[in-house]
């Protein structure tokens, strides 16, 4: 299952929906080797008829087969509705190389979208820079998980142009118009203004505001381990450009580190609290680490809420 689910062996050269049918697959096939053996991932497409139902929708195909009464279930009949919500900022476009947090969070969300199709669940996609510009009704159909594809397919190619991010502002949107109670998935570095006050009390606020509109909260705060966390590099001088505002600084990483640590593992720390404050499942998301933990920590949710 785990050359299956890591960035490096899946083929990245195909659809994004077939991308997600290999990743998710992937996941399903070693299934039966972890804790969730037994876990259906398969949907339900009949449920048994009972006294009282519209006998319209009796499946008299299947009584034939099977001489028992089994009704269709419809979009309105769904298990769970999840909103998707991707951060586009410039800063997910990090590292400026092949592979970027925005691919990998756009990747783990399409893995995501076809599992819950395939479970019959109902998916929305919400997606925001320093404005909410897409923001779709959870559907479980298949022609809206077609749109959300080519949505996301088109993300992929689109450049990449200077945008700042307003993850509390959009969240703050996204409470407000989501009128049932939903599992919200945020996939987002959640590096808004990490260093002010203010701003992360705004973030998290809005965090708090999906919570009292009793929502399921899921935070993937997807990073770059080694150079955003571990702030790995070379005994070099090197020049930092800022991807949101474009503003740069010549330095040596030795005379920053420890101050960055501090103030990266401050923030962390908060968020983290905050968090666990308000119920809140908040997962790293190394995008060096493949799509196993993201598949894993959704169905641990879906358990819970079953």
């Amino acid at each position: 299952m785990q050359t299956a689910l890591k960035p490096d062996s899946v083929q990245f050269n195909t659809s994004l929906e077939l991308l997600a049918k290999q990743v998710v697959e992937g996941f399903i096939t070693g299934l039966h080797k972890s804790p969730f053996h037994g876990f259906s991932v398969e949907f339900a497409e009949h449920r048994l008829y009972n006294t009282g139902d519209n006998v319209k929708n009796i499946d008299w195909k299947l009584y034939a087969k099977t001489d028992k009464l089994f009704s269709k279930r419809f979009e309105e009949e769904t298990n769970l509705r999840c909103q998707f919500v991707i951060d586009t900022s410039s800063s997910m476009y990090f590292p400026e190389e092949k592979y970027n947090k925005l691919i990998f969070s756009i990747q783990s969300a399409a893995a995501l979208i076809y599992l819950l199709k395939k479970q019959r669940d109902a998916f929305g996609l919400s997606l925001f820079n320093d404005n909410l510009y897409i923001n779709t009704p959870a559907r479980s159909t298949t022609a809206h998980q077609k749109h959300l594809f080519t949505i996301l397919e088109q993300l992929i190619r689109q450049p990449q142009t200077p945008l700042k991010t307003n993850t509390a502002e959009a969240l703050h949107q996204i409470a407000d118009t989501i009128h049932k109670r939903s599992l919200v998935v945020i996939l987002s570095d959640m590096f808004q203004n990490h260093h002010d006050e203010e701003s992360q009390n705004q973030l998290f606020s809005a965090l708090q505001h999906l919570k009292f509109n009793k929502h399921e909260v899921i935070v993937f705060n997807v990073v770059h381990k080694a150079k955003e966390l571990d702030f790995s590099f070379d005994n070099r001088p090197y020049l930092f450009v800022d991807m949101e505002t474009g503003d740069e600084v010549k330095l040596h990483p030795n005379q920053v580190k420890e101050g960055y640590f501090k103030q990266i593992e401050n923030y962390r720390q908060n968020l983290a609290l905050k968090c666990a404050q308000y119920k809140i499942d908040l997962i790293d998301a190394n995008i060096e680490e493949g799509f196993e933990q993201m598949l894993q920590a959704y169905l641990i949710k879906r358990q819970k809420m079953a």
